[in-house]
């Protein structure tokens, strides 16, 4: 079977599905607040699909696409009340590299669940290390459920890395904090600079903590040198002298549109090629594998050649 491609050589080998657009949190980022997540619960629970129903959507595209890696995301995922019989169908369909995005508050009770059904990674957001900041960017108080949900995924032997949106005049000053935090217990931290996205499209740039901005901050604690970056990765890596690692998600100063591999599927059955695109392409009721190709192509088109251009699309929506 022929591979999908673009001009530019482009496959979709990446799904990323945002099971639900509600969350547990209200990050300033992703949610104008609790009025904007009330209205989504009640979207989702109208036109969400069956993790059946997802699954079914997954397997048709893995025959077409010979998927290597799924992610889910949300809203959050850990609210979706079928997570583990999910994340174990999608793994029986023989996708072994299973990562799910998270903020960790239910993860301390659901973590063995989704490691015996076949999970291997989790990437954490957590924004500061000191509560008063974690709040004003979460609008909750929940610090400590999310450090304990850390613990409990290393406990159980599950790969976490961290990942911390930077805004400026907001959480800058939690860089380092964060950036101990990691280190500390060996792991990986991942600083990202803000999307023009949702209620931030065309609306960014008073809070924008570029890629340079963050390294000329760490540089004043921490030696480092670069790392060769990966094909089709979202982050650029550093390594220090004494053998931590942290990356940047530079999708506005540094993008990596020319290899993306990603696609997206969300709650409601449809793709997405690309975030700067609002536009969905459905297939829930495609039913033969033509007509799928067709929307995958489709999905592909969508694909920006160098930079994303952003969206009003919310992340809360789409998942990051």
């Amino acid at each position: 079977m022929v591979e999908i491609r673009d001009e530019l050589g482009r496959s979709f080998k990446t799904l990323r599905i945002s099971l639900l657009n509600t969350c547990n949190l209200a990050c300033v980022y992703c949610s104008c607040g609790n009025e904007d997540s009330k209205q989504n619960h009640i979207l989702a629970k109208d036109k969400s699909l069956t993790a059946t129903e997802l699954l079914a959507l997954v397997k048709q595209l893995h025959e077409r696409l010979n998927l290597t890696t799924v992610r889910f995301t949300g809203g959050e995922p850990l609210l979706y009340k079928n997570l583990a019989e999910l994340v174990e169908g999608v793994h029986d369909l023989g996708i072994n590299d299973l990562k799910l995005t998270t903020n960790a508050l239910l993860l301390e009770r659901l973590s063995p669940l989704l490691k015996a059904a076949g999970l291997k990674s989790i990437n954490i957001s957590l924004d500061a290390i000191d509560p008063l900041i974690f709040f004003q960017m979460s609008r909750r108080h929940d610090l400590t459920r999310t450090l304990k949900g850390i613990d409990a995924a290393l406990q159980q032997g599950i790969e976490v890395k961290i990942n911390s949106v930077i805004m400026k005049g907001l959480n800058d000053n939690q860089i380092i904090p964060l950036l101990n935090f990691a280190f500390e217990r060996g792991l990986t931290i991942r600083f990202l600079e803000i999307m023009s996205m949702g209620h931030l499209y065309e609306n960014s740039d008073e809070h924008f903590f570029s890629q340079e901005d963050i390294l000329q901050l760490i540089s004043k604690h921490h030696t480092f040198v670069p790392l060769l970056r990966t094909s089709s990765s979202t982050a650029n890596y550093w390594q220090t002298t004494d053998g931590n690692r942290f990356g940047i998600v530079a999708n506005e100063s540094q993008p990596f549109c020319s290899d993306c591999n990603r696609l997206r599927l969300d709650t409601f059955g449809n793709i997405y090629g690309c975030l700067s695109s609002n536009h969905p392409v459905p297939i829930k009721e495609v039913l033969n594998p033509i007509e799928l190709e067709g929307k995958i192509k489709e999905a592909l088109a969508q694909k920006q050649a160098l930079k994303f251009t952003g969206s009003t699309l919310s992340m809360l929506h789409i998942g990051g």
